[in-house]
């Protein structure tokens, strides 16, 4: 008797259940850091009825100004420390030199002094932001009628 072979036929399915696996454990690991990336200094805005941002602008440059009129920028490799003036205005202008759309807002604490505020618009003007906006918190609902 001749013992015959029996040719495997090739398997055309990929099979994608280890891949299912792995992205699963990719989103729990996105949504468990993801809240715990928010980067910034704790700064208490006033409150004040404004527009709020067309989310259509590419991401501005945030400079900070806390309570005891330190500055901060959101760019860099620490922006949770405090920068100085010179730092300040070199880095805003070298992103401006490559994106001179960007743009460029205050967030000064409602406690600081508004001088300091003042002074980070005209730092930010020296190092060739065209315009400075500011960022404020928006008031909450009134619960009566005022008349």
């Amino acid at each position: 008797m001749q013992q015959q072979r029996f040719k495997k036929k090739k398997m055309s399915d990929i099979n994608v259940v280890p891949y299912i696996d792995v992205m699963l454990v990719l989103l729990i690991i996105f949504m468990v850091t993801a809240p715990l990336l928010t980067q910034g200094v704790n700064v208490e805005l006033p409150q004040a009825a404004a527009e709020p941002i067309t989310k259509d602008v590419d991401e501005p440059l945030i400079v900070s100004v806390d309570k005891n009129g330190e500055y901060y920028l959101n760019i860099g490799d620490k922006p949770d420390s405090p920068i100085d003036n010179q730092t300040l205005v070199a880095r805003v202008a070298a992103v401006l030199r490559n994106q001179p759309k960007t743009p460029v807002l205050v967030k000064g604490d409602r406690d600081v002094s508004y001088g300091k505020v003042v002074v980070a618009m005209t730092l930010l003007q020296s190092a060739g932001a065209p315009s400075v906006g500011l960022i404020t918190e928006t008031p909450p609902p009134s619960r009566g009628k005022k008349k």
